[in-house]
């Protein structure tokens, strides 16, 4: 990206969760459910004397995108990190199970979290797996599932699970996608295994470049708005089979890649592996200069998307 390119960009990175919305579908087109005037709050929260958002930290609603009628959910980072609770899983679950009976022609979620909501322990739980059944209710009535990554909190924990069950992802370089996070993983198995102070090697880890080699990330894109926008308005309408022999298949290519790669202990030993020459200095390049230098060593190798 040039230095003009940059100052016109409308980064999705700093944006918040009303402004990716707005940025992402067709103008004007944004309906909200349960707006700033419906005051769906958490009720855990207030007890424990912490404070509460008028959406529970996720707004939700429809829109179209190109003209095509889609639902849209969007978390908000500045909240509990945009973690799930309650009220927060539970109006996600209901946007999904809506998209069985509206007619759409796909649902994006806008992930921003760093997973279940503490403060809730069990109903934060409760709520994910309430998600992942109504994600896979929509799935099998052959609706895509889009997620897209991007935002200053990443995605993590049971948000991240469920991420792996949708049908694309798009990430961009800024955006972090894992299970445990940095701070969880030093935690429980020391610095030694993981520093989550080494910004480099969280981001080589968990970042969009990294998901997009493992074939995890279908698209990754650069930090404006209009991008993740184009690449969502493209694969919503390619949507996947979903039935057992295509679980089936991801499993084994989670095998393979499991043979192949299993006793590399960093981010560059696999990128390394994968017979990238310039693997030190994927790090430091732009999206441009990353697509044309990665594409020749991924086919065949790993499923590569066109970006």
């Amino acid at each position: 990206m040039n230095l003009a390119d940059w100052r016109r960009r409308d980064s999705f990175y700093e944006a918040s969760a009303r402004r990716r919305i707005l940025g992402l579908l067709d103008k004007n087109s944004f309906q909200e459910l349960l707006g700033p005037a419906e005051r769906i709050t958490s009720p855990h929260l207030e007890q424990l004397g912490f404070p509460v958002s008028f959406d529970d930290g996720v707004v939700i609603g429809s829109g179209s995108l190109d003209g095509k009628k889609v639902l849209i959910a969007a978390q908000e980072s500045g909240f509990m990190g945009g973690s799930v609770g309650e009220v927060h899983g539970a109006k996600i679950t209901g946007l999904l199970q809506s998209a069985l009976t509206s007619n759409v022609t796909a649902v994006l979620l806008v992930l921003d979290t760093g997973g279940v909501r503490l403060h809730e322990a069990n109903a934060g739980l409760a709520a994910i797996s309430e998600i992942l059944r109504a994600a896979f209710s929509v799935r099998e009535a052959g609706i895509p599932i889009l997620v897209l990554i991007g935002g200053t909190n990443g995605c993590f924990g049971g948000t991240g699970i469920f991420t792996s069950c949708c049908d694309y992802v798009i990430m961009s370089e800024e955006g972090r996608w894992s299970v445990a996070g940095p701070e969880v993983i030093e935690t429980v198995s020391g610095v030694e295994e993981f520093d989550s102070r080494d910004r480099a090697l969280v981001w080589r880890t968990m970042g969009g470049k990294h998901r997009f080699l493992l074939g995890e990330a279908d698209r990754l894109v650069v930090d404006d708005i209009k991008a993740f926008r184009a690449a969502a308005a493209e694969l919503m309408q390619k949507p996947k089979t979903f039935t057992l022999e295509s679980i089936l298949q991801e499993h084994r290519r989670l095998g393979d890649r499991l043979t192949t790669y299993g006793e590399c202990k960093d981010a560059l030993d696999i990128w390394k592996k994968m017979g990238i020459p310039e693997f030190n200095c994927i790090p430091l390049m732009d999206n441009d200069a990353f697509h044309a230098a990665v594409k020749p060593y991924l086919n065949g190798k790993e499923k590569y998307h066109e970006h």
